[in-house]
């Protein structure tokens, strides 16, 4: 089959690739739409030793698995667990010990023609849901774990740092809690998706210092991470929602004087993910600057670098 093959941190589109066999608690899954994502980009830039085909946001037909699936549109959960370890069996299996993530830690991903998952991990796409909307529910699902970790109302005052792909999804998730949002970036074209939802927007220097109770870091730098930090009151708290390739130099006394809770938050809930996207309460389709078949790889990757780009999607 063919396939988007990372190795030593360089790309290589192969058509040499074995389809992947499927262990008995999987099903084999004919990708038809997958997302590059900014995790992809960092383990091009070496955030994690990774060696295999990428991508973990997709949507794909089922084509061998369980009678009910077969033949349908699925997206999946991306961590694959063993279902024994401390993790698993006290409810936190996306931490699991022996978990391999799609695209990322040992397990082939979804720039390919075919992937495996866990049929467990598989979710169905509603039939009135279009695949260009269906393939964000990774990314969405994402942007809503931030409810499930901290409660957040209309008594909040919320910061959203960075106006990428997942900022601009984070804000809008976070804005049907009612809170009082601003979500900052330096792209107006990117902050009018926002604005044209009736999402409140502004540049980084509009940004009043230990003002915010919430502030959600999605640039995935340094400069980010420290315009968040400074926007928090005291016992505020700090959310970081992007992967970082280097190290980041943090002001430790700052977060113990003002005793700031600083949280990492990466997958969510893709049952309410899908729901939020099958209602139109989450706006994606703006997002999408480009299509490329797999045969295009190399070039649909050097559009994603490009600094100011959003969603680009593979067709198969």
């Amino acid at each position: 089959m063919k396939g988007l093959w990372l190795e030593n941190q360089q790309l290589r589109f192969r058509s040499d690739l074995p389809l992947p066999e499927s262990a008995i608690d999987e099903s084999l899954v004919r990708v038809i739409r997958a997302g590059i994502c900014n995790t992809d980009l960092e383990l091009i830039r070496g955030y994690y030793p990774y060696c295999g085909i990428l991508g973990h946001e997709f949507v794909g037909i089922v084509e061998k698995g369980p009678d009910h699936l077969r033949g349908q549109r699925v997206v999946g959960e991306i961590n694959a667990t063993c279902g024994q370890c401390r993790y698993c069996l006290n409810a936190q299996s996306r931490h699991c010990e022996n978990r391999t993530v799609l695209g990322i830690v040992n397990r082939n991903g979804a720039f390919a023609d075919y992937l495996t998952l866990p049929t467990d991990n598989l979710h169905l796409v509603p039939d009135g849901m279009i695949t260009d909307i269906a393939v964000f529910t990774e990314p969405v699902a994402a942007a809503l774990e931030i409810q499930e970790q901290i409660h957040i109302d209309a008594n909040d005052r919320v910061l959203v740092v960075g106006d990428g792909k997942l900022g601009l999804l984070v804000a809008q998730a976070l804005a049907l809690t009612g809170c009082d949002i601003l979500a900052i970036g330096r792209h107006s074209e990117k902050l009018d998706i926002l604005r044209n939802l009736g999402i409140n927007t502004g540049f980084p220097d509009s940004i009043r210092e230990r003002s915010f109770d919430v502030a959600v870091e999605c640039t995935g730098n340094p400069e980010g991470f420290d315009l968040a930090r400074r926007a928090l009151r005291p016992r505020g708290t700090l959310i970081l929602k992007s992967t970082y390739a280097g190290n980041l130099n943090i002001n430790a006394s700052a977060l113990v004087v003002d005793e700031i809770t600083l949280i990492g938050s990466r997958c969510g809930p893709f049952d309410r993910a899908i729901d939020v996207l099958a209602n139109g309460q989450i706006n994606v389709e703006q997002l999408i600057q480009g299509r490329y078949c797999l045969e295009q790889s190399i070039d649909a990757f050097n559009h994603a670098r490009k600094r100011g780009t959003l969603k680009i999607l593979f067709e198969n």
